[in-house]
C-alpha cells in the first residue's frame, strides 16, 4: 500500500475566487480538481483530506461557483473549481464559469495538474473530453477519477477503467487513469501517489 509523504489532512481553506486575478500569489505548486457538477468532486476533495466539509457537498450539483483554494502548506495548494454540466443556472453564469476554468487552465503558472473526476457509469462525455483536450492542449498532467466506483461490480468497474484508459491515449498527453469511491476508500492511495509527484514528493516509496 502506497504512503503519501504529503499531510492531505492538513488542507485548510485560503480563499474563494470569481476569476485568477482574486487568486492568491501565482507561485509554488497548484493541482486542482475539475468535473461535471454531480461527479462527486466535494466528496473526493472531503475523502482526501479526511474533512468531513473541507469542500462543501450539495444535493444541488454546481453549487461551487467559484474557484475554491485550500492550502496544504506554504508551497502547495489544492483548487477545486466550478463544476460544469448539469448545474441549472443560468446561461450566463455558465459562460462566466467556462471563461474562468479556461483561464485558469491556460494562464496559472503554478498548476502542475489537472484531477478530471467523472461518474464511472457516464465517462468521457463531451464536456469532460473539452476539458482534457484544454490540459494537454496547455501542457498538464491530468489524472482521469472515474468516482462512485462502488456502485459498479468488480468486472464492470475493470472494464470500465480499460476502455478510458485506452480512450485517453487519444488525447496525446501524460494523462492517467484511475478508479475511485469516497465511499469505500477505493483509488485512494492511487490519487495520493499521482498528487505526491505533482507537488514533488514522488521520492517517497511505497511502504511495505
Amino acid at each position: 500500500m502506497y504512503k503519501s509523504k504529503i499531510n492531505y489532512q492538513s488542507a485548510t481553506f485560503l480563499t474563494s475566487a470569481p476569476d485568477i486575478k482574486a487568486l492568491p500569489a501565482d507561485a509554488g505548486i497548484e493541482v486542482a480538481f475539475a468535473g461535471r457538477s454531480n461527479a462527486g468532486k466535494s466528496s473526493a476533495l472531503n475523502t482526501l483530506t479526511r474533512q468531513n466539509s473541507l469542500a462543501r457537498t450539495s444535493k444541488t450539483p454546481g453549487r461551487t461557483q467559484l474557484i475554491n483554494t485550500f492550502s496544504l502548506d506554504a508551497q502547495r495548494r489544492l483548487i477545486d473549481l466550478p463544476g460544469y454540466g448539469f448545474a441549472k443556472v443560468p446561461l450566463a453564469v455558465k459562460e462566466k464559469w467556462q471563461k474562468s476554468l479556461a483561464e485558469y487552465l491556460t494562464k496559472r503558472d503554478s498548476l502542475k495538474g489537472l484531477v478530471v473526476l467523472m461518474d464511472i457509469r457516464h465517462p468521457l462525455k463531451d464536456l469532460d473530453q473539452d476539458l482534457i483536450q484544454w490540459a494537454v492542449d496547455s501542457k498538464l498532467s491530468v489524472l482521469i477519477l472515474l468516482t462512485k466506483a462502488d456502485k459498479l461490480a468488480s468486472g464492470a468497474r475493470k472494464k470500465t477503467l480499460m476502455e478510458v484508459r485506452e480512450a485517453s491515449l487519444a488525447f496525446m498527453g501524460d494523462i492517467t487513469v484511475h478508479a475511485f469511491s469516497s465511499l469505500n476508500k477505493l483509488g485512494l492511495p492511487e490519487l495520493e501517489q499521482v498528487l505526491d509527484s505533482w507537488y514533488g514528493a514522488e521520492d517517497s516509496a511505497p511502504a511495505e
